[in-house]
């Protein structure tokens, strides 16, 4: 497991290396949910290049799809394609890789950006693993701010009333969008309660970005029947840095030469410390 906390660390200096390159990012939620991205990716899913077109593969939907950097570093990292690529390509004219995630590109099972629609797609994909008999589970990833949609809502009405344990959203609960704290945006009072009214088994993280409260937690989900699980995985927006933790501002921002300078090393401390720690 210190391999996997190190790592995140490592693919949150390719996601600062591919915001550099292409000048654009949004940064903050990027680093808010690395750690979820790499348990699901490198420890639960069966997924990988070799059997991303088997039926039976697990599925994911990157609903808070403005997090794409951080999906791109994940993916380079399990072999869908290459880093360098993405870094030198991101956000490019022409490229692929661009700031929402992209399904002509290897690995990536919808288009996401439009906030809201991943959960009900993730819905249909689950309720079809159920009625084909299949073995595979759905994992899908959504922004705090994202709930404040309607569609999140209807998606997980069905998610309950077809009883899809085959199904597991994560929340990056960050607490933090682009106008600020979604409890000045648009309340959620006591989120928890709210998806057990809509049938859901809740699962608290208490620290979103600790790999072994994730790992507990999705695991638990495994084994969790008749009913979808949602983990509500409170994280920190910008994690990994003094510079942008807690700080809304960096939703969407491009570091200075003196920000990225602290931010590299406050990052390598991070991965130092997963190492040894």
């Amino acid at each position: 497991m210190e391999n996997l906390k190190a790592l995140a660390y490592e693919l949150r200096e390719n996601v600062i290396d591919m915001i550099v390159e292409g000048k654009a990012g949004h940064i903050g939620g990027d680093m808010s949910v690395m750690e979820i991205l790499t348990e699901i990716y490198f420890d639960q899913m069966n997924i990988s290049p070799e059997n991303m077109d088997d039926p039976d593969r697990d599925k994911f939907i990157m609903s808070k799809g403005h997090s794409v950097e951080a999906y791109y570093a994940v993916l380079a990292k399990k072999g869908f394609f290459d880093i360098k690529d993405v870094i030198a390509e991101f956000s490019k004219f022409g490229s692929q890789f661009i700031g929402h995630p992209n399904n002509k590109l290897p690995g990536i099972e919808m288009n996401s950006g439009s906030l809201g629609h991943g959960l009900p797609v993730s819905v249909g994909m689950a309720l079809a693993g159920k009625m084909d008999e299949k073995d595979y589970r759905v994992y899908t990833v959504m922004g705090d701010g994202e709930l404040a949609e309607g569609t999140v809502w209807e998606g997980a009405m069905a998610a309950s009333h077809y009883k899809l344990d085959n199904l597991c959203a994560v929340v990056d609960r960050n607490r933090l969008q682009i106008s600020g704290n979604t409890e000045d945006v648009m309340a959620h009072d006591d989120l928890h309660e709210r998806f057990r009214s809509f049938g859901w088994n809740v699962i608290d993280v208490a620290d979103g970005n600790d790999i072994d409260q994730l790992k507990a937690a999705l695991d638990s989900a495994k084994e969790t029947k008749g009913k979808p699980t949602v983990l509500i995985a409170n994280t920190v927006k910008g994690k990994g840095s003094s510079v942008m933790e807690n700080k809304a501002n960096w939703h969407h921002k491009v570091p200075n030469a003196e920000e990225l300078e602290q931010i590299r090393k406050d990052l390598a401390a991070g991965k130092e410390a997963a190492l040894h720690g």
